[in-house]
């Protein structure tokens, strides 16, 4: 596409601006612009001439007359016409920029013989477009990223201020592990084999269906688990031992493993926040048991003193290499060390397993008691 060619050039001033004055400074009078079309391009050019003291807006010629555009230049208060012809014939104009991208408004602004004026369309056109295009998208970047790192900062402030927030957060991921997210998935995707069988193979359809509906069940008493602990305010009175009691003969009776539970030592100094996360770190151990261990006895011993609050979790099952597994992020956090680690970094205290394989798996918990107050930003 051919460019427009300049007539003359641009008027930027009078011509008391040519002469110096004693004393006084030079006056810069505003370039006179008409924009023929007022959609996205021509929008665009009022946005940026509207914000700049060297450009006036005289004019702007749109035959659509509810673009983006027009409502603008309304609003700017610049006239606009219906005919780009009575942009030309304006006295008060020093540039004509059309972009409308149309050949025939193009051809005929290049038969235009108007010494005053000085027209850009075309290929000049089309490059000052691209120049603004690329402004429009790297303002929108800056004001996005801009946004972004104040939505930050605020959250910095406020978890600053508020301390407990960071805390209950991190203790909320911890109990929305991938577990139940897998269980769900795979729950999801056996229905949509089943559906497949129910004309193809309805017998085998029906065995996947019961399943499924096991896996389901599961995947519900994970999330009233997750429910519970959303409400640590129901831990302020806990007896800890006799609760630990309680969930391993519901634990027995519910997953068919023998279990063994010996719990000694005055709880009474306990806060409720140990209590819980101490009873979950438990709780997580033995879901593995049950997902992973293949096992048929767990052992599960308490020891409370002054100073330490140990708690073991020991299981005959399959074991396996520590060292090995540990060094595999993704599979060594299917099992709930992420979040059993944290709790006990909240805690000041830590958490190891001790196995092997064929030889079970003990999980060792341990917590200071007497250093609580100085570890409370562990």
């Amino acid at each position: 596409m051919p460019t427009l060619k300049s007539s003359k050039s641009i008027k930027s001033g009078t011509s008391s601006r040519k002469s110096k004055v004693s004393r006084s400074p030079k006056v810069v009078t505003p370039s006179r612009v008409a924009i023929i079309g007022a959609g996205q391009g021509g929008t665009a050019l009022m946005e940026i001439f509207a914000e700049d003291p060297l450009v006036t807006v005289v004019g702007v010629a749109e035959t659509r007359v509810l673009t983006d555009g027009v409502r603008l230049a309304k609003k700017l208060g610049i006239p606009v016409r219906r005919r780009y012809q009575d942009l030309l014939k304006m006295k008060d104009v020093d540039l004509v920029i059309d972009v409308t991208g149309d050949p025939e408004v193009e051809q005929k602004l290049l038969d235009v013989q108007a010494p005053h004026l000085a027209l850009v369309g075309g290929a000049s056109a089309k490059f000052m477009w691209q120049l603004i295009e690329a402004r429009i998208r790297a303002s929108v970047e800056i004001e996005s990223t801009l946004t972004r790192y104040q939505s930050l900062f605020r959250l910095y402030v406020k978890e600053e201020a508020e301390g407990a927030v960071d805390e209950e957060r991190t203790r909320i991921a911890c109990e929305i592990h991938d577990g139940l997210v897998q269980t769900l998935v795979g729950v999801n995707l056996k229905m949509e084999r089943v559906r497949e069988l129910v004309s193809e193979d309805p017998d085998k359809g029906l065995t996947m269906l019961n399943q499924t509906t096991v896996q389901l069940k599961h995947a519900i008493q994970e999330a009233r688990e997750v429910v519970y602990n959303l409400r640590p305010g129901q831990y302020d009175h806990l007896a800890f031992i006799p609760a630990l009691s309680n969930y391993l003969s519901s634990y027995e009776r519910e997953h068919r493993i023998r279990t063994t539970f010996k719990g000694n030592g005055d709880e009474s100094t306990l806060d409720p926040k140990t209590k819980v996360f101490v009873f979950r770190m438990v709780q997580e151990a033995l879901s593995n048991v049950v997902k992973h261990a293949r096992a048929t006895k767990v052992i599960v011993k308490v020891q409370l003193t002054k100073d330490l609050l140990e708690a073991k979790v020991s299981d005959n099952g399959q074991g396996f290499n520590v060292q090995k597994e540990s060094q595999n992020p993704e599979k060594w956090d299917h099992f709930g060390v992420r979040s059993m680690k944290e709790r006990a970094r909240m805690l000041g205290g830590d958490i190891r397993w001790v196995s092997k394989s064929r030889t079970g798996t003990t999980v060792e918990i341990t917590v200071p008691l007497a250093t609580k107050e100085k570890t409370r930003y562990a």
